[in-house]
């Protein structure tokens, strides 16, 4: 865990700075299985956080998931997740998961991409000022829960649990790779993990995209 940010980076080495108070911490992992479930472990650190969030405040009403990998705090983004790995023959050697919160401030609203989803704090939207070590310790009990379940049960126990918390599920929204944008209704996720939307009519499958609202 780090006190502050200077030079973190995004999805898309997108430049990220954030300040003493906030959350931002990495885990290692030197995982077993084979490499395209790996990317699955954003959901469990996605559903981990979710749960941190509602233990400590006690608010279930007032957090939401949004494919990929983002946490939502009453409509705005409030957290996320960055995966990693490197790999070693045909495995991986390591799996690092990089999750950012803005526990007690956030990034003013002219910094992010139009039309994005837009940031707010733990402490803007709840009153509650958390420390980043004590949302630490909620957060990685969570994590071990989620990642056993994930061991012993695969990935559709937390599928479902992931669709349970989805911001926007059965609502129109857009999804952005590189220059190509789908707009459809956003269905469900599949056992990949993938973004199903529903456009004219026709199922489609996205593995990878930026959703916007």
């Amino acid at each position: 865990m780090a006190a502050e940010q200077t030079a973190g980076r995004g999805r898309r080495g997108r430049p990220w700075v954030s300040p003493r108070g906030n959350f931002h911490a990495s885990l290692i992992l030197h995982p077993e299985g084979r490499p395209d479930q790996m990317a699955l472990r954003s959901f469990t650190a996605a559903l981990a956080l979710h749960d941190a969030c509602v233990g400590l405040t006690g608010l279930p009403q007032a957090f939401a998931l949004k494919w990929p990998n983002d946490v939502l705090c009453n409509g705005g983004k409030m957290a996320g997740i960055l995966l990693e790995s490197t790999s070693a023959g045909r495995g991986v050697s390591h799996l690092v998961i990089g999750i950012g919160v803005n526990l007690i401030a956030c990034p003013p609203a002219g910094a992010i991409e139009s039309g994005a989803v837009p940031p707010v704090s733990l402490l803007g939207e709840t009153g509650l000022r958390v420390t980043p070590e004590r949302f630490l310790l909620h957060l990685a009990d969570a994590f071990a829960r989620r990642e056993a379940v994930f061991a012993a049960e695969g990935f559709a126990p937390l599928r479902a649990a992931w669709l349970a918390r989805a911001a926007r599920l059965g609502e129109p929204i857009r999804a952005r790779t590189g220059r190509t944008e789908r707009r459809g209704r956003f269905e469900t996720i599949d056992e990949t993990g993938a973004l199903v939307l529903i456009i004219d009519g026709w199922r489609e499958a996205i593995p990878a995209a930026e959703v916007f609202f």
